[in-house]
């Protein structure tokens, strides 16, 4: 289908899935408009390409005989979709859309509770390494990749491979049709979208069901065993063998060297030899909000991390701890107040790892703390870490100016402070390397 004189809108535009998928659009050839509730960078960056996106929803924003790309969160009573509705224009999930860019490549794609978006910048890295230019979609910033050197979450090219990250959160990822699939994990963490883990992980082996090779956990032995067939590959990846990606990683942790393991792994399925896959990682440096270092303050060294998952929290620390610090502080901000109420306890058994604790309100996203959810704060997360702290330090900290004020008490040389969440936490280091 030819791209030039399409009229394409995205409501919630300035989204990092949103807002690649308006840039690769952009670069086919369509015409593209967008709306988001509050400017962004990622809105920034399509302006910057030409392209017109609005701060507020308005039925004025809508052009006139456009396909209309709608995410998951926008509710139906979005005055933009309400409207687009009545018009009888075609809206679209943003999921048809990737499903529609991506099938104009071989396709490379990454699921997983943890991990694929590293993992997916990891992989489009070293592609590039070895003298690829793949198209890429990833759910975070990836350094070196944009115009004139910057962060970019998406690029579209030549090449005859493009890297999707998949998307399991609203079931999205089953809409994509891959050459390679990869599965980082499998564990429960939507729990508004998928009623047990059976149910899930049936939905994984359908997405990987779809492609000739699979990489995926050498533990889950019971996904591969159901996998398995004359015409697939089925490429396990642990950590239990020496090879040369334990050699020079560059980015911490035994989570990112099973990630880099899974990204050998599919670069191996695409016809890439082992030790020139490893090589190819060793200039990754990490993607915006993954174990991002940010600076320093009084001597102290501050990172920015998007876990907002109790493994996923749990294994930033432990990275953070290779480094080798005098005192590390976690300074963790709840996401949504449904997984706070899930995972309340394991939450502070994660952040217990930490030498002192600091737990901020829930950012609440799209939920109200209403029904079932009345109640629920992260008071109940730094209970729960406080119980397992052994006297270790913890403290309340409602927003993000208290926050500020504790941490910045808290910073000495040799300490390492550790923000985590997926809200607006990463403000908080902003603020602290500021000044």
């Amino acid at each position: 289908m030819s791209w030039d004189g399409r009229r394409i809108h995205l409501i919630g535009a300035g989204g990092a899935g949103m807002s690649g998928l308006a840039w690769a659009a952009h670069q086919l050839g369509a015409s593209v408009t967008g709306s988001d509730r509050s400017d962004s960078t990622y809105m920034e960056r399509l302006r910057a390409a030409g392209i017109g996106v609005t701060v507020g929803h308005d039925p004025a924003n809508l052009p006139e005989g456009a396909e209309v790309i709608v995410s998951t969160a926008i509710g139906e009573d979005n005055p933009e979709l309400v409207t687009a509705r009545e018009r009888g224009l075609t809206v679209k999930h943003r999921s048809e859309l990737l499903a529609e860019l991506c099938s104009a490549r071989r396709q490379i794609a990454v699921a997983g509770t943890h991990g694929k978006t590293t993992t997916t910048g990891m992989l489009t890295w070293a592609l590039r390494e070895l003298g690829q230019e793949p198209s890429f979609f990833i759910g975070g910033e990836l350094p070196g990749l944009g115009p004139e050197g910057g962060a970019a979450n998406s690029g579209w090219s030549d090449g005859e491979w493009v890297v999707v990250e998949a998307d399991e959160s609203d079931g999205s990822f089953l809409t994509l049709d891959p050459e390679v699939a990869v599965i980082t994990n499998i564990e429960m963490d939507h729990h508004a979208r998928w009623d047990n883990l059976a149910q899930l992980r049936g939905a994984f082996h359908d997405f990987a069901a779809k492609a000739r090779a699979v990489v995926l956990p050498a533990a889950d032995t019971e996904l591969a065993a159901g996998l398995e067939s004359a015409d697939r590959e089925v490429a396990p990846f642990d950590l239990s063998r020496p090879g040369p990606v334990e050699l020079g990683l560059s980015v911490p942790g035994a989570h990112n060297r099973l990630n880099a393991r899974a990204a050998i792994g599919a670069l191996v399925a695409a016809g890439f030899g082992e030790d020139e896959a490893a090589e190819a990682l060793r200039g990754f440096t990490g993607v915006k909000r993954r174990q991002e270092f940010k600076g320093e303050i009084r001597g102290a060294r501050v990172y920015d991390d998007y876990a907002h998952h109790p493994t996923e929290v749990e294994a930033a620390l432990e990275a953070l701890r290779e480094f080798g610090p005098d005192r590390l502080v976690a300074v963790f901000q709840p996401h949504l107040y449904s997984r706070t109420k899930i995972f309340s306890q394991q939450f502070g058994a994660a952040l217990a790892g930490a030498d002192e604790v600091v737990v901020l309100d829930v950012y609440p996203a799209r939920e109200e703390p209403v029904g079932p959810l009345a109640g629920v704060s992260g008071l109940d997360v730094l209970r729960a870490a406080a119980d397992r702290a052994h006297g270790k330090p913890c403290y309340w900290a409602p927003d993000l100016d208290a926050a500020e004020r504790i941490v910045r008490g808290r910073a000495t040389d040799g300490t390492i402070i550790s923000t985590l969440g997926a809200g607006d936490i990463t403000r908080l280091s902003d603020r602290l390397v500021a000044s």
